[in-house]
Parts: structure tokens; sequence; C-alpha cells
């Protein structure tokens, strides 16, 4: 006569040897419901099953079958229907949401994993086995008390258009994005553009974590002593009392890049599926929709329910155009012009302030494109030549905040006629602005 082969589990093993021992009467039902840690109630039931089953008795009666909650064939088809025609390249993770926000199709995503593994429409990543040990930095505390920033070059819209360099940056407490904007590259006035606008709208961080981008850092050994060496971009955050933090490594600043890595995924294919192929939609997409619904789903509650931006003050308000600007210095020439990047500028007669020849000046690229003179943080008066003036000599020494009324003498060297012919000269030469 053939034996049945019965398959247990090492805990159902483990409660049979107790039942048997209750039915043998080794011990009484108190101590075998202690055993199995169930109710006396439940361990009678147990006891009456393998009496009347035997060694069958102690398996579970739902082995085997269909859970209530299975979902149908029917669906599992449909979905999969969609996800080869529209999401074959999509991870389980993103192709449940979108089942489930555009074609109302609600499965699990350990199903639908099951399901793209079984098709071959993905495959999971193998562990990584890491000899040495390596922990997280702990969060800060407080949103606003450091946000990590950073630029990825990528192709955002595929082969729709040309690639893009998206910067970023996150808020290290919550790892909320709190700014997204894409631009043609990680230069100076990107940057600008990008910090101006986080400024005006959340306010002063405490810190920003950051790579040694040229942009953001000279890399010289002098550079930490000398501030005649810094970077535009620290020279504003210097103003602003924002503190810089220079990571060593990608690794360092963990988040950024990991944030980077979702976006390379998830962002292509959202702007692939509402057809967006330019940068300003995209850039009005992320800032009205994208940005609060990615914050929803994969931010964290921070340790402290403060929020540690500093506000603007009047002054920040009224300097942030000065702040954010290109700034570089150059000396007045003899006639009180002013060579800037192939353009000359005149500075005017009357000034705020005295300006001699040979003068340093600081010039200010605004990010509106105009440019600004001043000298000791005032504004200078200036026309912009249509070209490059001739050279010529002038005794005027210095242009003041007033016009002299001072007349010279007869016997000045000034009212001979030779001095005069040479006035006449020089006035004739002065191009008309």
């Amino acid at each position: 006569m053939e034996q049945d082969i019965i398959t247990m589990t090492a805990k159902e093993a483990e409660r049979l040897t107790i039942i048997n021992n209750l039915i043998a009467k080794k011990i009484n039902g108190t101590d075998a419901a202690k055993q199995l840690n169930l109710s006396i109630r439940q361990t009678k039931r147990l006891k009456a099953r393998v009496d009347g089953e035997g060694s069958k008795g102690i398996i579970h009666k739902l082995r085997g079958q269909k859970g209530n909650n299975k979902v149908k064939e029917k669906i599992i088809n449909k979905a999969k229907k969609i996800i080869e025609k529209k999401y074959p390249d999509f991870g389980p993770t993103l192709a449940t949401e979108k089942l489930l926000e555009i074609h109302k199709i609600d499965i699990g995503v350990t199903t639908i994993r099951k399901l793209m593994i079984k098709e071959d429409l993905f495959k999971p990543k193998k562990r990584k086995r890491n000899k040495e040990h390596r922990s997280w930095r702990p969060r800060k505390e407080c949103y606003g008390e450091m946000q990590q920033f950073d630029g990825s070059y990528h192709k955002w819209f595929e082969d729709r258009n040309e690639e893009f360099c998206l910067l970023a940056s996150i808020d290290d407490a919550t790892g909320k994005i709190t700014k997204l904007k894409l631009g043609k590259s990680e230069s100076i006035k990107e940057v600008f553009h990008f910090w101006k606008g986080y400024i005006e709208t959340n306010g002063k961080p405490i810190a920003v974590y950051l790579d040694k981008f040229s942009t953001y850092k000279i890399n010289h050994k002098n550079a930490k002593d000398n501030q005649e060496l810094l970077t535009q971009f620290q020279r504003a955050c210097l103003d602003l009392d924002i503190n810089l933090i220079t990571a060593h490594s990608p690794e360092a600043k963990g988040r950024i890049e990991r944030l980077f890595e979702t976006l390379q995924d998830r962002l292509v294919k959202e702007l692939r599926i509402r057809n967006i192929s330019d940068m300003e939609t995209a850039n009005e997409f992320l800032e009205k929709e994208y940005i609060q619904d990615f914050n929803n789903r994969f931010s964290v509650v921070p340790a402290k329910d403060t929020n540690l931006h500093k506000l603007l003050t009047e002054n920040d308000k009224k300097s942030l155009d000065r702040i954010f600007s290109i700034q570089s210095r150059r000396q007045v020439r003899n006639d009180f012009t002013v060579q800037f990047k192939n353009d000359w500028y005149q500075l005017d007669e009357i000034q705020p302030t005295t300006v001699y020849r040979k003068d340093e000046i600081l010039i200010e690229e605004r990010l509106d494109g105009s440019v600004c003179l001043s000298k000791k943080d005032k504004y200078l008066n200036f026309k912009k030549l249509p070209q490059r003036p001739e050279k010529m000599k002038t005794k005027l020494v210095a242009i003041t905040p007033v016009k002299s009324d001072w007349k010279p003498p007869v016997n000045h060297p000034w009212r001979s006629r030779i001095r005069a012919d040479i006035r006449c000269a020089i006035i004739s030469k002065v191009p008309q602005v």
C-alpha cells in the first residue's frame, strides 16, 4: 500500500510533535497551549483534527487554495498588454503608478514586478557585495538647514531635442526637491538665475552642499586663504551669508546624486508621456506639477518641524540684482573711458563720487543683460560709446559730484592761445552720444 508524502514546514512539524505529546498524555492541554502560543480552544481543535486525519490535520486548510484577493487573469492580461505597448522600458514601480493613474488598473507593485520579470520586460539588479562597511550620514534636523545642489547633463527629451542641463536642489532633512530648472549648461548665469529664483521664493538656506565644479570653486592650493581667488558664486554666497560645503566625492552628496538617478528614469518618461519636448514648457511643468507630486511620494518627515530658511531683509531685496551679477574690475583711462569686453563706456562729467584717472571701478553684468559701473558702492553715470574713442590728452585730473565754477586767471597757461587750441581740438574729438 502506497503512503502519502506529507510536506510541512518546520513550524508545523514542531506543532505536530507537541500535539502528539498531548495525545499521548505526556503534557496536559494548558501546557500544550502555552508551547503552541495558542488558546486552549484552538489547541483542542488541532488535537481533534490530528486524531481524525492523522498528520495531515496539522496543515492549514487554505494551503494550495486561491486567495480571496487574487487578481483575475483577465485584468493581469490587460495590464500586460498595456505595459508591453506603452511602458516597456518602465520600472515596476513607475509602471504600477501609471496603470492606476491613467488606466485605472489597481494591481500591486509586487505582482507587476513578477509579471515584468516573467515577460522579460524588467531585469532586477544584483545586489552589490561591498567588502567595505559604509554608513549613511545622518540627515540634518530642520528644513532649510542644508541644500544639496548639482547639475546633470542628460538627454531629458530623448531624441526629441538636444542635451540640456538640469539644475536641482534637494533639502537634506526632508528629501524634498526645493527647485528644478532646465538650462543650456551649468554656467554661472544659469546658476545665478536658479538661486535668485530660489531665494526669492524660499529665503536663504543655512548651507549649500555642492561639488568642485569650476563654477563653484577654484581648485587651487592658494584659494583657501586668498579672497581674490573666490568664484562669482562663492562671492555671491558670501554676500548673502550662505555657507558653502564642498564635497570631495559624489558619494558624499549622495542624496542629490540619487535624485538625478531617479529623475533620469522617471522624469524622462513623464516628459515623454506628456509629449513635452522644449525647455520652456518643461520648466513650467516642473514648477507647477512635478515637484509637488514627487515630494508627496518620496519626502520624509524631518526630525524637527522648523524652517531654518532666513527671510530676505529689505536690503537683501534691493541688493539681489547686484549680488547675482557677474562682477569684474577695470581701470579708468586718462580720458575717463572704461573698456570692457570690446565695449567702451564714457563716464559723465558729473558723478556721485569723485573719480580719478587710473581708479579701479566695479563692473556688474546683470542677469537682465544690463551693465552697471560703480565705485565705493555708488553707481556711476556713463554712456556706451558706439566705437573706440581716439587717443587724446587732457589736463582734467578728476570728475566730481558737482561741476566746478572756478575759472583760471588771465595769465594762467590755459589762457594761452596754444592751450586754447588744444582744448578746442580735444572737445571737437569727443564723440557725441
